[in-house]
């Protein structure tokens, strides 16, 4: 493992207007995850999970602190800088799939990879090589709209790890799958991001699954904690 993290959160504060009062997310959230480490985001719902993996993501930025990613201070760069890290270090997960509906299964995931320069071969087959390990060999070459919601969200994982990310930052991506379909793709999800060494952060409500990741950190009152009993300390809030 590295001595430095692949991605640092240092003193994240982001306050939101409400009417005339000032709405505080977070207040000095503090984060490090590590190569080839995958952690589970929890808290209760609007503690403001969605909005950290935002902040993590620099889609938004934050009114005060630091997000260090590969070593590179983030939040001060250019929208265009910005724009390269996110496309070459980062992948993205979310509940819904957002798969591109005229494209096949494996076209969903060789595009990303062809807009950041790979050539069309070696990006099918990286693609088709993603999608048998989801389980979707046989699905490739279906559109979004012939695969149940469960291949749909494969083909994102697979869409998000297609670039080989150094960061996968995931928001409940299996809140919208029945039990049986949530614990496989999640299973796999986490076979690939070990196997590729890729860190993980991911939110989820879901404690069981969240019991498989290598760490627990819990978003509470705009600070995140890290324990042996979170789980507990979840369920009471």
């Amino acid at each position: 493992m590295s001595d430095a993290p692949v991605l640092a959160l240092r003193g994240i504060t982001r306050t939101f207007r409400q009417g005339d009062a000032e709405l505080r997310i977070f207040a000095g959230a503090d984060l490090d995850i590590w190569q080839g480490q995958i952690v589970a985001l929890v808290g209760p719902s609007g503690s403001g999970k969605s909005s950290l993996l935002h902040i993590a993501g620099l889609l938004e930025a934050p009114n005060e602190g630091e997000v260090w990613i590969g070593g590179v201070e983030a939040v001060g760069l250019s929208d265009a800088r910005r724009t390269a890290i996110r496309r070459a270090d980062l992948g993205f997960v979310y509940q819904f799939h957002n798969l591109l509906p005229e494209f096949s299964a494996v076209e969903n995931v060789v595009l990303p990879q062809m807009i950041a320069g790979v050539g069309k071969r070696e990006a099918r087959d990286f693609a088709m090589d993603l999608l048998v390990r989801m389980g979707l060999g046989d699905r490739a070459g279906h559109r979004p709209a012939e695969l149940s919601g469960g291949e749909q969200q494969r083909v994102a994982i697979a869409r998000a790890l297609a670039n080989r990310p150094h960061v996968l930052l995931a928001d409940e991506p299996t809140g919208n799958l029945d039990p049986k379909t949530s614990r496989m793709v999640f299973a796999e999800l986490l076979n690939i991001c070990r196997s590729q060494g890729v860190a993980a952060l991911i939110a989820t409500h879901n404690l069981d699954l969240a019991g498989h990741m290598d760490r627990v950190v819990l978003l509470h009152e705009g600070k995140l904690h890290e324990g042996t009993d979170l789980a507990a300390e979840y369920q009471s809030l």
